[in-house]
């Protein structure tokens, strides 16, 4: 059975789907079946892994109960690298799924009739803390929240965390939080050192040894359709989330 990790932070611009695409391409790499769902209304989760945002196999006609999941699960040019699209259509899935009955479990339902067929699946949550989000919280196992090494890295975070508690409350009592992740690390800025200080003392063990550092090419390769290991994979983005992958396979045994 799958090990379920939701990616999210309502802050944008922290490197949340570039985690996603490169932390599941890295685990697919050590050849573990891996799964992105993507969840995010701007897909780019969907085209930064090569597949078009004009899909009408989705997850959003798998929320709104159209079709099943493993009815819209894309094939990656990864042989352990599968994806369940987003698509525009996913902009109005909150209204749609309002009148649903047990609307915050529609993804876990649909999930669980996949999970035996992956050993990890990454779900690219949007940027806001509103019914996707809390679907993909509801069907997670755990969660990693990614934090950039700028200026307002924690701001927002207590409402993310407070979520996280309502969600463990009333929907998925087993959800923890798998660790924070630390990106766009700058060694020669003093804040960049500063955040990294301030994150540790806050969240302690939880956060991960491994801190991804600001490079170009993990920036330049969403522009290929790759994620950064193929992209170039002696760059130290690569190095980076290879060292992720490793940390989290390590942690998961």
């Amino acid at each position: 059975m799958a090990k379920i990790i939701s990616v999210a932070n309502q802050k944008g611009g922290v490197g949340k789907t570039t985690t996603t695409i490169n932390l599941s391409a890295s685990i697919a790499a050590a050849e573990k079946k891996t799964l992105i769902i993507d969840i995010d209304p701007q897909a780019n989760s969907t085209s930064g892994i090569g597949i078009s945002k004009e899909t009408s196999n989705s997850i959003y006609e798998v929320l709104i109960g159209e079709k099943d999941a493993v009815d819209c699960i894309e094939k990656t040019y990864m042989p352990f690298l599968d994806v369940l699209p987003a698509n525009i259509n996913l902009v109005g899935a909150e209204v749609e799924m309002v009148s649903i009955e047990k609307r915050e479990y529609r993804l876990k339902e649909e999930v669980a009739k996949i999970s035996n067929d992956y050993d990890y699946i990454f779900i690219d949550c949007p940027p806001s803390l509103g019914l996707l989000t809390l679907n993909s919280l509801t069907a997670s196992n755990s969660l990693i929240i990614p934090v950039q090494c700028e200026y307002f890295a924690l701001e927002g975070l207590g409402q993310l965390l407070n979520t996280v508690n309502i969600v463990k409350k009333g929907l998925n009592p087993n959800l923890y939080i798998e660790g924070v992740l630390l990106t766009m690390y700058d060694q020669r800025l003093k804040l960049s050192q500063q955040v990294v200080e301030e994150v540790n003392n806050f969240f302690g063990d939880k956060v991960f040894k491994t801190i991804i550092r600001r490079n170009v090419r993990i920036s330049e390769s969403p522009s290929f359709q790759k994620p950064v290991i193929l992209y170039d994979s002696i760059s130290v983005g690569a190095q980076n989330y290879m060292s992720l992958a490793t940390e989290l396979i390590e942690r998961t045994n």
